[in-house]
């Protein structure tokens, strides 16, 4: 069974992508979301972060994302700290998923740092949705009620396009111009047909 990997900057849409995949029957796994889980469920990653950025972070055995915020989003070594430790933990928790995946041509972990962890090297494939940072920058400004230079500092910590680019397989527009159901069938049929 063929292991994809789906990435996208903040706004660009890998998400809408990884919907329509799901909908036809690929299993998706939200790398975010668990990450998010493991966090407050793993012991082990839960004493890992209190070690390295104090028991402050967690209240009441849950994570106070506020305050772990505070501490790694304006410096970019703690950042990378946390996503050594959490990162690998996430996959290995993929990779225990994936095995219970069943007579599917392939299977998808959404992640947003997959170029930046190194991750994508494990991947049969890798697919990375683009979109204009115009159109990015509106649409999270949208979603998360944020403001212009808030979305841009989340953006800047973020690889840029043209640096992930020659590392995917499959790049996915997400301009409202192209239609990007069109774009996701056309690379479903090309790994099923990869897959045979």
């Amino acid at each position: 069974m063929l292991k994809v990997g789906l990435t996208g900057g903040i706004g660009s849409g890998k998400t809408t992508v990884a919907r329509i995949l799901s909908s036809i029957g690929i299993p998706v796994f939200y790398a975010d979301e668990q990450a998010r889980n493991l966090m407050e469920s793993s012991p082990g990653l839960i004493q890992e972060i209190k070690n390295t950025f104090g028991a402050e972070v967690y209240a009441d055995n849950k994570l106070n994302r506020e305050v772990l915020a505070k501490i790694v989003f304006n410096n970019p070594d703690r950042l990378s700290k946390l996503n050594h430790i959490v990162h690998p933990a996430v996959h290995k928790h993929f990779l225990e998923w994936s095995l219970a995946q069943k007579d599917v041509p392939y299977l998808l972990e959404e992640a947003a740092l997959l170029f930046e962890t190194g991750i994508w090297k494990t991947f049969d494939y890798n697919i990375l949705v683009v979109a204009p940072e115009e159109k990015r920058i509106e649409r999270v400004m949208q979603r998360d009620n944020v403001s212009r230079e808030e979305v841009i500092k989340r953006m800047n910590a973020q690889m840029r396009d043209d640096e992930k680019i020659p590392q995917a397989d499959f790049l996915i527009f997400n301009d409202d111009l192209s239609l990007v159901s069109v774009q996701v069938l056309a690379f479903h049929k090309k790994l099923i047909s990869l897959k045979k």
